[in-house]
This record gives structure tokens, C-alpha cells and sequence, in this order.
């Protein structure tokens, strides 16, 4: 297997850009912008980049690419991303603007390369540095793991940022991004792990390692523990399996946490899904490898919030199983009963997930967790609700939905409030149990939430639907095809602000 990701040395520069000294230097270009601060740009590229403006090659548009070669400067090249309108201009367009331009470098051979942060816009220094490290992270990505033909990489070594004067906020910001970033491709190595290597038993052994590295306190329950705690609902689902399933318990238990809250994280981890009986069609199901994303964010964002020392304690909760069909497995009709004592019929045995994470969410509960969040790929539903561009989001009370979804902007990914009305409990009703554990297509990924909320007792929750953007069909300039990464970040920063709202909710 190849090394997939590399974190390189990220280091803050106040020098004008033709001083400093890279292999490459990487500028956001607006729409309709002449780039006036750099006064001798134009006359080191010769006036190639005069030329390019007037014949529209240099445009503005959102990540497209100019690259020229300059005279007099110490990087004797200059990439221009396209950035696009200046008033449209975010925090996540600059993230997204580093990572095109760290894959365009890597891509033509380049190790060594400046970051700038052009001033007049929104985006502050210490958001400028966060983004810009987690974007020269992110773009040191490639999941061909177990390709055996040319295995040579090129990997980002060294990259300055500049982002205006140097600061102690600005060093803490780009360290910050270097741990978000380094822990999304930890996360994004996990999902594109294949199944017949990444099993439940494996996931728990990687998840350990990961939590002593990082600091972490760690615990993997067995199928024996799993049967001692009465997880009728994660036993059921792992029945059909010759793999045992696992649970993860991580705790976060900082000396400096806000009193009172405890954030319980829970991640979906369904190393392989076949549908079980109600068997899936075989188009695409490969792709049901990466049904343990919701799983890989809580570890990966457990490793991020301890390394970065997050002011909340925090537990991680993963339950771990395949969803096979077999002479053992559940049926449609057979009856579950779960840890808390709630029957659940099986109308569909596809419908998986939300059964093992209502014993997890459950078993948060049980440790202390005051806040919930929940994390999983978990509807077809919801991809057809919202495609590929947002996560599906969910939750009570709104305000705390509402926190999340702030932490989900900040970190960039998209996610977007769907309702929760009681009516639709009405579609998983059973006649011979407390609830179905599916409610049919109408409303699925709502319906699919509802399900989870029985186990909540209440506390305030919020579940994100990853469904349609844990896996990305198609690649872009900021994001190969494959594993995302999604969530992580978002439950880094939640964990990052809880002296916001721990004391609010």
C-alpha cells in the first residue's frame, strides 16, 4: 500500500511576493481584476500577462489556471487562480482556490510553493491562514493506494502563507488548518480503504492506533460486550456476517473544558453494505465501501479536537459491522429489540444504519454525552433531496441545529436544514411494534432522522445526512474523485466553539 497523503511544513512569510523564495507563487486573480498591488508583475512576465488579460485567457473565473514564468523574483513562476467575483469572495473560495493551485503544482512536478492572501475582501488574516493551510493539506491527497505501476509522487514539501503581518492568532490559525486538513485525509484514507481490508475488526485496530497518537483515550467493545449491553439492533444487522462487529468509545477530557456541556459524536460505520436480503443492485455497489464515512469523520474529528486541545470533553461513539446477506441474517418482517428496550420491525433490511445508531446513540447517552451529533451516509433520499453540493441536516432544538450548521460553513461543508415535522413519524409506524424501521421513499431521509430521534431522550441532537457527499463521482480542481473527507471539520470546529455556546444550550 502507498503512503496516500502528506502533511508538508507550512511556515508564515510577511515578504513582498517578489522575494520570496518557492518554486511557485500562487495568486487568487477576481473577475474583471488587474491585480494592481503586484505593480511589477506584468513587466517580470515579459507583458504575458497583459497579453493574457486582453485575449481573455486570464478571466477571473472561479479556478481557472494562468501560469507564467517571472524575472527578477525569487520564484522564478507564477500560478494565477481564478478566485471570481471579488464581492462573491469567501473563506471556502479561498480554501478551495489553495487547494486547485497545491493539485496544479503537485501536478507539474513542483514541491516548494507561496500562498497569498490579497487583501480587500471579508476574509480576515487568522480565517485567510486557517483556510490556506487546510487547502495546502487537503491538496496533498491521492487515493491511489494500491496501484503497482509508476508508484513516483510528487508531494507539496514546504509552503509559505502570507497573509498580511505576522501574528500569534495567525500562527495559532495556520496550525489549526494544518490539523483540520491532516485529519480530513485521514478520513478520506479510511473511505477509500476497500472492505476485504478494512474490516470492523480492522477499523477498531486502526481507530485505536489513530487515538494514542493522538492523544485520545480509547476503547473497543467485542461482540461478547456488544451482546452484554443488549445492542439488539447492532447485533441484528451484523448477524448475516461472518466479521463480528466492534464498537469505538473515544474520549476528549481536556483539564480547560467548559463546565457542563459533553459533546457525544456517533459515526455510522458499515465497512461493507451489500442491502443484507434486501439486496442492492449490483451497479454502484462497489461504491458501498465508503458506508463507513460517518464513522471515519468522528475518529478522524476526535483526533483533530484532542490534538487541537478543543475546550468541550467530548466522547465518540462508532459502532462497527458489515450489512451482509447469509443464512443468519435479519429478514424483512423479523422484530429487533434494542439497548433501551424499543422494539423495532424490519421492513427493510437495507434500511441498517439507523439501527446500529440508535444503540449508539443510545450508549452516548449512557457515558454522559449532553449534546448530540450524529454522522452518516444514511439515505439515497437524501441525495435526491439535495444532490452531491450539501449534506442533509436535521436536529432539535433549532438553535442547536443551527450552531452546527455555522461550524458546517466554516469549515465548508455544505449542509442544509431539512424539517422534522411529527407527522411523518405517521409513515414508520408498525402494527406489531413500537416502530418500522423504514417509511417507505416518501420523504426518506426525513423519515430516516425521525428514526434516529427515538433514541436521543431528548437531548439536543442534530444528525447529518453525508449520503450525497461523503463520495465524489467526478473530479474537480479542489477535489479528486473519491472520499471527501466531509464532516470532519464540521465537528472539529462545533467541539473549537464550545465557549460559544456550551453555556447557551
Amino acid at each position: 500500500m502507498l503512503t496516500v497523503h502528506q502533511t508538508p511544513s507550512i511556515t508564515l512569510t510577511a515578504k513582498c511576493s517578489r522575494d520570496i523564495e518557492a518554486d511557485l507563487l500562487i495568486l487568487p486573480v477576481f473577475e474583471d481584476d488587474p491585480i494592481k498591488e503586484e505593480t511589477d508583475l506584468d513587466s517580470a512576465s515579459g507583458g504575458e500577462l497583459s497579453a493574457a488579460l486582453a485575449r481573455r485567457e486570464v478571466t477571473g473565473k472561479a479556478y481557472d489556471l494562468f501560469f507564467t514564468a517571472v524575472r527578477g523574483w525569487k520564484s522564478p513562476r507564477v500560478l494565477l487562480v481564478g478566485a471570481g467575483p471579488r464581492r462573491e469572495f469567501t473563506a471556502d473560495r479561498l480554501r478551495r482556490s489553495a487547494i486547485a493551485g497545491g493539485r496544479a503544482s503537485r501536478d507539474r512536478g513542483v514541491t516548494r510553493v507561496a500562498l497569498i492572501h490579497r487583501g480587500g475582501t471579508s476574509v480576515t488574516p487568522e480565517q485567510a491562514a486557517q483556510v490556506l493551510a487546510e487547502g495546502a493539506v487537503l491538496s496533498n491527497f491521492d487515493g491511489a493506494a494500491y496501484k503497482t505501476g509508476d508508484t513516483r509522487r510528487v508531494w507539496l514539501s514546504a509552503v509559505q502563507i502570507r497573509v498580511g503581518a505576522p501574528s500569534l492568532a495567525v500562527e495559532a490559525a495556520i496550525e489549526r488548518g494544518s490539523v483540520l486538513g491532516e485529519c480530513t485525509n485521514l478520513a478520506r484514507t479510511l473511505s477509500n480503504e476497500p472492505s476485504n481490508t478494512l474490516t470492523p475488526r480492522a477499523f477498531a485496530d486502526r481507530a485505536q492506533a489513530l487515538a494514542k497518537d493522538a492523544g485520545l483515550s480509547a476503547e473497543i467493545f467485542d461482540e461478547k460486550r456488544i451482546a452484554e449491553l443488549r445492542m439488539g439492533l447492532l447485533l441484528g444487522v451484523a448477524r448475516g456476517s461472518a466479521e463480528p462487529p466492534r464498537i469505538v468509545i473515544l474520549r476528549h477530557e481536556p483539564k480547560n473544558a467548559v463546565k457542563g456541556p459533553v459533546l457525544g459524536l456517533v459515526g455510522k460505520g458499515i465497512t461493507f453494505d451489500t442491502g443484507g436480503i434486501s439486496i442492492k443492485p449490483a451497479d454502484n455497489m462497489d461504491k458501498m465501501k465508503d458506508d463507513m464515512s460517518g464513522g471515519a469523520a468522528v475518529l478522524c474529528a476526535m483526533a483533530a479536537i484532542s490534538r487541537l486541545q478543543a475546550p468541550v470533553r467530548c466522547i465518540g461513539v462508532i459502532p462497527l459491522t458489515e450489512n451482509m446477506p447469509g443464512g443468519s441474517s435479519i429478514k424483512p418482517g423479523d422484530v429487533l429489540t434494542s439497548a433501551e428496550g424499543k422494539t423495532v420491525e424490519v421492513l427493510n433490511t437495507d434500511a441498517e444504519g439507523r439501527l446500529i445508531l440508535g444503540d449508539a446513540v443510545w450508549y452516548a447517552r449512557q457515558l454522559g454525552a449532553t449534546h448530540l451529533v450524529d454522522v452518516a451516509t444514511l439515505t439515497g433520499a437524501c441525495v435526491v433531496a439535495l444532490g452531491k453540493y450539501a449534506s442533509g441536516l436535521f436536529g432539535t432544538p433549532d438553535a442547536w441545529r443551527d450552531r452546527v450548521r455555522d461550524a458546517s460553513e466554516r469549515a465548508g461543508d455544505r449542509a442544509w436544514p431539512l424539517p422534522l415535522f411529527d407527522d411523518y413519524f405517521d409513515l414508520f409506524k408498525s402494527e406489531i411494534a413500537d416502530f418500522a424501521n423504514t417509511g417507505g421513499r416518501p420523504g426518506g431521509a426525513i423519515t430516516g432522522a425521525l428514526f434516529i430521534k427515538q433514541f436521543t431522550g431528548g437531548l439536543p441532537w442534530v444528525h447529518i445526512d453525508i449520503a450525497g457527499t461523503a463520495w465524489a463521482e467526478d473530479a474537480k480542481p479542489y477535489q479528486p474523485k473519491g472520499a471527501t473527507g466531509v464532516g470532519v471539520r464540521t465537528l472539529a470546529e462545533l467541539a473549537l466553539d464550545a465557549e460559544a455556546w456550551g453555556s447557551k444550550l
